[in-house]
């Protein structure tokens, strides 16, 4: 395809600078602001009718596998925070904690909520007695805070929205199948609404959520070709259990140990759809989660009938089901179409005087900019056929430049040499150990990804040690 011209000039080009290219997107397609707290961020309504978009179709997908919504508190007795102490060591960096209430020193400090498993195991061991209490299946949409170094909107920031999961079971087998289901969900979701190919996988020991037994991942690669970790499902066994005293009496009457899970997915996924799906002109938004996914511009409105048939247009298209909006500001065509390729509607109307007298009006797509000429009456057929064949065709292109960009390596001198030459993934075998993991951190610069549940035998060496090989695994550079 030919070099377009370039609409919206205010963007840094990607190649040219990815990270100042997406804060660049990020403010001019106003989705966020900082505040005047540091390294938090204010959701502009753009941001915030996208996350409403992903919480809602998230929200039915849980409650469609049985999940049921609570709130818990904000708040978190240091005391309780310490029961369990991998989860607090793990979590002890990144903690806010309040010291008074009004002028009075507390008696105990108090944290903000970094995550919620402590409250959610203090109100388990109260509220579950007997194996006819369980399962319990809980989620929450909150905010948490963790006190980051460094931050970027979106991918890191000191308090962020998200969603936490979390599930008590009688048996260790319910409670993985739990971990599992939970994972599909976010893939499922990923792939389907967000066009976002995700690699499934567990992570290493050393990569684990505080107080897991295993960690459960998706993987998504960005268009530069670092990682973003999309979600997580984690099995906690019953070490939470033990340290919460969550005990229930089985249909024997003896008590056990509940088994627990945990699963959460946030606000860094904005991030995501911006960067794999965005170019230089701006965001580029799959329809299905687009909170505008087509608009009305009238091409010179000043004539007559022009405004009345846009007008018209748009309202029949509103009850087709499809989420519209028509600009009828004094802006020029122009302006208009660029600033909603910058926004990333999927698709674009576009009908003129001559549109009018011949019965028909354009349609631009956003990925590609293609046009289509439709009659007025084929527009209910047309419209949800471009709007699918977009979400698809981002999809493809995300799969694709995962395809490019991941490569096989077969000895630490070749993973350095890779990471040396390209950005991507980097699939090896691994031996499992610790000290190889650290290695490829420190001379190839990659963190362990994920051990894919989608297993390949690419040799039977470890390529750090020379040890036999357990595992697959991705490496990579991540945000």
């Amino acid at each position: 395809m030919a070099e377009q011209k370039k609409l919206v000039s205010e963007i840094t080009s990607m190649d040219e600078d990815f990270a100042k290219w997406y804060t660049d997107i990020v403010k001019k397609a106003e989705m966020a602001d900082y505040s005047s707290v540091k390294g938090c961020i204010i959701l502009r309504p753009y941001a915030q009718a996208l996350w409403e978009n992903i919480q809602s179709t998230l929200d039915r997908m849980f409650k469609e596998t049985g999940h049921e919504n609570v709130a818990m508190p904000i708040f978190i007795p240091e005391s309780l925070l310490q029961k369990e102490k991998d989860h607090v060591e793990g979590f002890a960096p990144e903690v806010a904690w309040v010291t008074h209430g009004g002028s009075e020193k507390l008696e105990e400090r108090l944290c903000v909520r970094p995550t919620s498993e402590t409250l959610f195991c203090e109100h388990y061991a109260k509220v579950v007695r007997s194996w006819r209490d369980l399962p319990k299946l809980y989620n929450q949409w909150c905010s948490v805070v963790r006190w980051e170094k460094t931050t970027r909107p979106f991918l890191r920031s000191r308090e962020f929205w998200w969603q936490e999961g979390h599930t008590v079971h009688a048996t260790e087998a319910e409670a993985r199948e739990e971990t599992m289901r939970m994972l599909n969900v976010y893939a499922t979701f990923c792939e389907e609404y967000l066009a976002i190919p995700v690699l499934k996988g567990r992570k290493t020991d050393k990569e684990r959520f505080a107080g897991a037994v295993e960690t459960y991942t998706i993987e998504a690669m960005m268009h530069d070709g670092k990682a973003l970790q999309s979600g997580t499902s984690h099995y906690f066994g019953d070490g939470f259990a033990r340290a919460f005293d969550m005990q229930y009496a089985d249909k024997n009457n003896q008590l056990q140990y509940m088994h627990q899970t945990s699963w959460g997915a946030s606000t860094r996924l904005i991030g995501a759809i911006i960067m794999t799906h965005g170019d230089n002109e701006g965001l580029v938004l799959p329809p299905k989660i687009a909170p505008t996914q087509l608009v009305v511009i009238p091409v010179a409105a000043h004539k007559p009938g022009v405004t009345d048939k846009a007008s018209e247009l748009y309202e029949s298209i509103k009850k087709m089901g499809v989420r519209a909006k028509i600009d009828l500001s004094e802006n020029s065509p122009g302006w208009k179409f660029a600033e909603y390729e910058m926004k990333g509607v999927p698709l674009r109307l576009e009908v003129g005087p001559r549109d009018i007298e011949n019965g028909q009006c354009v349609l631009v797509r956003r990925d590609n900019r293609e046009k289509t000429v439709v009659k007025f009456e084929e527009l209910e057929t047309v419209i949800p056929k471009l709007l699918e064949d977009l979400q698809q065709a981002l999809f493809d292109k995300a799969l694709k430049n995962r395809e490019e960009h991941t490569y096989t390596a077969h000895s630490l001198e070749e993973m350095k040499q890779v990471a040396a030459e390209h950005t991507g993934f980097v699939k090896t075998m691994w031996c499992g150990g610790l000290a190889c993991e650290e290695k490829v951190k420190e001379e190839a610069g990659m963190s362990s990804r994920c051990m894919p549940l989608a297993q390949e035998n690419l040799g039977d060496t470890c390529p750090v040690c020379g040890k036999p090989a357990k595992h697959m695994i991705v490496w990579g550079v991540a945000y």
